[in-house]
């Protein structure tokens, strides 16, 4: 019964055209039966002892008539069956209900325009036909037809109000809704493309580094392996020990793509300035020469900062073991300033391509993008007289993008 319904109902709202002319032929039933109807009987309401003039006849099928097109000129339909009222309140004797007409047709203009048109129009409608109908009208002033009609116009304007009121209160609600489920599938999808990015940015420097530290070694193994074994032994435990290094850390970047409570997961904290000399050492085992200047200690930083300042290291002398040729030099420095933590990465630029920006990789964006999602700043460029610097300035407490607060 339910899907009947249904089925009625958007057949109905897809034609509004055919509702609106079975309203029309319903109004019309009623006004011809109540233009029968003597209220001043004997007994009562008598049915079937008087009969309507013509003109009530064609009054009501004009006023029924008009009502089909209520929908497409609310206003007009208002105007003609208030017209056709206003006749048959002053020449109907006895009257036919014509004025039901205008009472639907008030109703239609409430319901489709606004509350200052429905109490402009609804009171002109209820003062003309009322005020004519006990004017002019063949009834006395007082008599009950008089005072329905001025009742029953003003239920009209009314009923139409609420019920435009209360759509829009629905429509309001039902487009909140949709807003915040819009607002909700845009900030997972937000979330979900910053995250896709970190681990991008994890995955870059992890690979760049250790694979260009076993490039360096093999290389140096392949060179040597004739003249000086040792030496080429040497090498391939370095490539041992960074391709081991590499899997470790590319299993604990992999591993945060795990779900929630996996027992797999790694726990194991990620990397910070703690583990600068470790990094350090491991560019020095691949004949980079590196010095180390470092005015920070006693300063404890959040894991977001060291991650992203031990990542900046990482990336800079990456970018000086495959930009700066064998003879690079490097010099790091890591300093306290205020609220914040510098770290700056020297190198003096003794290989042909020594500028990592020609190189069209991702590295230096990785790294403004760290340094920039915790409120730092990053400069990078060549030096004066050659050779290229990175100089990295990050806050101390980093600040939640939300609250302000500091973390």
């Amino acid at each position: 019964m339910s899907r009947t319904q249904d089925r009625a109902r958007h057949h109905l709202k897809a034609h509004p055209l055919a509702l609106d002319a079975a309203l029309a032929f319903g109004v019309l039933v009623c006004m011809v039966a109540g233009s029968y109807v003597d209220p001043h009987g004997k007994h009562g309401v008598d049915w079937g002892i008087r009969t309507p003039d013509a003109l009530s006849l064609v009054l009501i099928v004009l006023g029924a008539l008009a009502l089909v097109f209520r929908r497409r000129a609310p206003r007009t339909v208002l105007a003609l069956t208030g017209t056709v009222s206003l006749i048959e309140c002053v020449v109907g004797d006895p009257r036919a209900p014509v004025a039901m007409a205008a009472v639907i047709a008030l109703y239609t203009v409430a319901y489709t325009t606004d509350r200052a048109t429905t109490v402009r129009l609804g009171l002109l409608t209820m003062t003309v036909l009322t005020g004519a109908s006990m004017l002019a009208g063949p009834l006395p002033w007082y008599a009950q037809e008089n005072l329905a009609i001025f009742a029953w116009t003003g239920i009209g304007a009314t009923a139409g109000d609420a019920v435009r009121s209360r759509r829009a209160v629905v429509q309001a609600i039902r487009d909140r809704a949709e807003r915040a489920e819009r607002t909700r599938e845009e900030e997972a999808r937000r979330r979900v493309a910053e995250e896709r990015l970190r681990i991008a940015r994890d995955l870059h420097d992890v690979v760049a580094h250790h694979i260009a530290l076993v490039n360096v070694q093999a290389g140096v193994a392949a060179h040597v392996m004739d003249k000086r074994p040792d030496q080429a032994k040497e090498a391939l435990a370095h490539v041992r020990e960074a391709s081991r290094s590499a899997l470790n850390e590319l299993r604990a970047t992999v591993g945060l793509l795990r779900q929630s409570g996996d027992p797999e997961a790694p726990t194991e904290p990620a990397p910070g300035l703690d583990r600068l000399d470790e990094l350090v050492g491991t560019f020095r085992s691949a004949g980079l020469r590196v010095e180390v200047a470092r005015s920070d200690h006693g300063t404890t930083l959040p894991a977001a900062v060291g991650l992203a300042a031990y990542r900046v290291v990482q990336e800079a002398l990456t970018n000086v073991q495959k930009h700066a040729g064998t003879e690079a030099k490097a010099e790091v420095s890591v300093v306290r300033v205020g609220p914040n933590i510098e770290i700056t990465v020297l190198d003096n630029g003794a290989g042909e391509d020594d500028d990592p920006e020609s190189g069209g990789g991702h590295g230096l964006l990785g790294m403004r993008e760290r340094v920039t999602a915790l409120r730092g700043t990053l400069t990078t460029g060549p030096r004066y007289g050659g050779g290229f610097r990175v100089h990295a300035i990050l806050p101390v407490k980093t600040r939640s993008r939300a609250s302000g607060d500091p973390v």
